[in-house]
């Protein structure tokens, strides 16, 4: 008896319960991924993390006998294909509005009998419901359902011989900015675990190693969640906090889910009519990290350096561009989605229908991050600024974080001569704000 394993978010071998299933019920099985060119080209900076873990699986199933069975072309077209000769083919379920429509055609196009399995989350989408059999539109009542569901960790590999067949074979060799695969991953979870029950205090500091900074490896599927909640555990108030946010994360693949359509609307109609502005070179500041505001442009140059920020300024830089710039929020969430190592649909969809004020349990709309506030609370001293804007780096303490108010004198004495050296602010905060409330407003008016 001999199976087909399609791999896809779900790059390890350990805690996949489609892989186990297929390796512990066949006598042989064929390992494949499918480089999908509409996915593929999005992201290099995500496209080089994917080969580089693709690779280390591949190390894996070496070590196991076999190899991983690569192969470019559309998944409705490859995986039926790759599953002749096989009496069973296996998969983990994806979530997404394009991963559901793909499934859909491969599932249509496959003549072998198909097992699907949940390996993404630790609760899949659905299984979270209110009483009444609908899912919830607040977090916190899905947060106490969710924590009260019975789960286990899923069952370890068969010993079913693996298939040696390479396919297509991988790309060339990439440059990786983190240690790939399996390994990886429990590595930087073994460091987290040494510092999560700081998590409650150190969210929202902006330090290397205040988070876990495993958002890339849940992304890829390298690391498993149900191993992630059992290694954390809820015996301290930081690793609690740090198990919501697995919750949080399973509450937006859910959302997504119920809201299909809002990569590209607003879950909440009444914001549909907001008079977004047309400001391509607020927009181009915005990306560049040049708005004359610090905390944003330290956190959107390491986002471009480095593909990833804290969570705190991911929600401070979404805000200014929103609630200052008044540019619509799908702008800021397909760039996002480009750069980021992590940049996952859902949680990315709904983290920026979040800050907008226009999805699911979001912030009021009246809630505006004033980002110098912002600044000197979550770099009281200014080291994240300095790192990221060295050409603030003469200016001492939380000053750093609104140089506009300095007088010549002391711009001088730091080096820095604003318009020169760092642009003036690009907008003043407390006349944004109000254009955006009324922008709301009349949105809401519109719609009503």
């Amino acid at each position: 008896m001999t199976a087909l394993v399609w791999f896809r978010r779900d790059l390890r071998l350990a805690d996949n319960p489609a892989w186990a299933a297929a390796t512990r019920s066949h006598d042989s099985v064929t390992a494949l991924f499918v480089m999908d060119p509409r996915i593929l080209g999005r992201s290099p900076r995500r496209d080089a993390l994917l080969v580089g873990h693709l690779r280390a699986l591949d190390r894996r199933l070496g070590e196991a006998g076999g190899a991983l069975k690569v192969r470019a072309g559309a998944p409705e077209i490859v995986v039926p294909d790759e599953s002749a000769g096989h009496d069973a083919a296996y998969w983990n379920r994806d979530a997404g509005p394009y991963a559901e429509r793909r499934d859909a055609r491969v599932l249509d196009a496959v003549t072998i009998p198909v097992h699907r399995h949940d390996g993404l989350t630790v609760h899949a989408p659905g299984v979270i419901v209110a009483k009444s059999g609908t899912p919830y539109r607040v977090f916190t009542p899905y947060f106490r359902a969710w924590a009260e569901v019975p789960w286990n960790l899923w069952e370890q590999p068969g010993s079913a011989d693996i298939a040696r067949d390479r396919g297509d074979g991988l790309l060339g060799e990439q440059d990786l900015p983190v240690a790939s695969g399996e390994g990886g991953a429990l590595e930087r979870l073994e460091r987290w675990l040494e510092r999560v029950d700081e998590y409650d205090v150190t969210r929202n500091h902006l330090e290397p190693g205040s988070t876990s900074e495993l958002s890339a490896d849940l992304h890829f599927g390298i690391l498993d969640a149900r191993r992630v909640r059992a290694e954390v555990g809820e015996h301290s108030k930081g690793r609690a906090a740090f198990v919501r946010q697995l919750a949080w994360r399973d509450f937006s693949f859910q959302a997504l889910r119920m809201f299909p359509t809002a990569p590209t609307a607003p879950i909440r109609s009444e914001y549909g009519a907001i008079a977004w502005r047309d400001d391509h070179d607020g927009l181009e500041a915005w990306t560049t990290g040049t708005t004359g505001y610090p905390i944003v442009d330290a956190a959107m140059r390491q986002l471009l350096a480095e593909g990833w920020m804290p969570n705190r300024v991911r929600m401070i830089v979404a805000s200014f561009l929103i609630k200052d710039l008044l540019i619509d929020w799908r702008l800021g969430e397909q760039h996002f989605r480009r750069e980021l190592i992590d940049g996952d649909l859902a949680q990315n969809v709904i983290n920026w229908q979040w800050v907008a004020g226009t999805g699911l349990d979001a912030a009021p709309y009246f809630r505006i991050f004033n980002p110098v506030t912002q600044g000197r609370t979550h770099d009281p001293d200014g080291r994240y600024v300095r790192r990221w804007v060295p050409e603030l780096a003469g200016i001492e303490g939380p000053a750093i974080h609104a140089p506009w108010e300095l007088g010549p004198l002391e711009l001088a004495a730091a080096g820095v001569t604003l318009g020169v050296d760092y642009p003036a602010p690009i907008v003043d905060h407390a006349a944004a704000r109000v254009r955006t409330i009324d922008a709301y407003k009349r949105s809401v008016a519109t719609t009503s």
